[in-house]
């Protein structure tokens, strides 16, 4: 479950820097719910070409979120919008900004 959200998280960051193709996959695989082969039949292709697609699109996503940190940025500043002392808060905000 907790994949599930991480890499809906992440598509919803990255989304536009995939293919149309994987794109598609990774809507019917992860927002429809829809199986591998229910997929590949859809497509007319086979069940590892879709298995395979479905990779390379969390490969992709895990990779983006490695270089670019926005998944880890976007938490983090969730975290701080729970923070009452606004000291507190310019401190976390300080710290992510390396000041």
């Amino acid at each position: 479950m907790k994949d599930f959200l991480y890499y809906n998280e992440l598509f919803d960051i990255y989304g536009d820097l995939l293919t149309d193709n994987e794109r598609d996959n990774f809507l019917e695989y992860y927002q429809e719910d829809l199986s591998l082969s229910e997929i590949a039949e859809n497509k007319n292709i086979s069940r590892s070409a879709v298995s395979k697609t479905i990779n390379t699109v969390t490969d992709k996503l895990n990779y983006y979120e490695s270089k670019l940190h926005i998944y880890e940025k976007k938490s983090k500043l969730m975290e701080i919008t729970k923070i009452a002392d606004l000291n507190k808060i310019k401190d976390e905000i300080n710290k992510m900004l390396d000041i």
